[in-house]
């Protein structure tokens, strides 16, 4: 299946018609066969990016608690060279944030020419959490989504390839995720139990991802809503997807400044 199967269309997004556990008629056997295949080629052309030094790719994650941040990162960009790739999350703001508009701490932390950067969480947790909580109204949120708009195709029109991810679980399986770190005494370290609260406002969350989602997908930063119930599949489209945006974007090794005929190395 093309991964514009997964594109935010124009129009108003309905999460709850999409499958979390798609597989895309695929089996896992053959969908870690794929990913396999493609980690040389993304291996190559993230370092033809790090020494073309030009352009950047910008990877936003967003999901639900337990939706697959942390492992998407781990077993996409792993094998990467960790001098090209950044990893960010944005955590409550502190008190310096907070003196300032919302998007002041994201865009320091965009990628520099030549890098790749993931955003473990994101800039949306900005029109997220906050409208869910009603710290914002529908009207700050959908001023929000302006300016949103605005800084990714800065980003965009600065070579800074904008492409974000929701890792779309069930509320099934997260139960079963929560459960298992719960159980297992080497993950609770990742159980909080404020993450129950907010379980409990699964619809609230859902109204607020499509909302969000549906206004912030445009050309120059599309979101993309991979089934993410299965690792393995989750996994198949994210490398899939790096690979393309990267194949497009098509870094290049810089020529030369000098002749190399005329230098010996003794």
């Amino acid at each position: 299946m093309k991964l514009d199967h997964y594109r935010v269309k124009a129009g108003k997004l309905n999460l709850p018609d999409i499958k979390t556990g798609d597989t895309g008629k695929s089996t896992e056997e053959e969908a870690l066969a794929r990913i396999d295949a493609r980690r040389p080629k993304i291996a190559e052309l993230q370092e033809r990016l790090y020494a073309e030094g030009k352009q950047s790719l910008l990877l936003v994650l967003q999901a639900r608690d337990a939706g697959g941040k942390d492992g998407t990162v781990k077993h996409v960009f792993g094998g990467l060279n960790p001098q090209g790739v950044v990893v960010h999350s944005f955590k409550v703001p502190t008190s310096e944030e907070q003196g300032h508009d919302f998007l002041w701490r994201v865009h320091a932390q965009a990628p520099a020419a030549g890098m790749i950067a993931v955003f473990n969480r994101s800039h949306y947790e900005d029109v997220l959490v906050t409208r869910v909580h009603g710290l914002i109204d529908r009207k700050e949120a959908e001023a929000r989504y302006g300016h949103i708009r605005a800084f990714e195709e800065l980003l965009a029109s600065r070579g800074t390839r904008v492409v974000k991810v929701y890792l779309h679980i069930s509320e099934d399986e997260q139960k079963e995720r929560l459960q298992a770190r719960l159980d297992d005494p080497e993950k609770r370290w990742k159980f909080n139990v404020g993450d129950l609260k907010e379980r409990a406002l699964w619809d609230d969350y859902t109204r607020a991802y499509q909302d969000a989602l549906s206004a912030t997908s445009t050309k120059a930063a599309p979101w993309y809503v991979i089934p993410a119930d299965h690792k393995w599949f989750r996994n198949d489209l994210i490398t899939r997807l790096l690979l393309e945006t990267l194949e497009d974007m098509n870094p290049q090794f810089p020529e030369p400044d000098f002749d190399p005929e005329t230098v010996e190395v003794v």
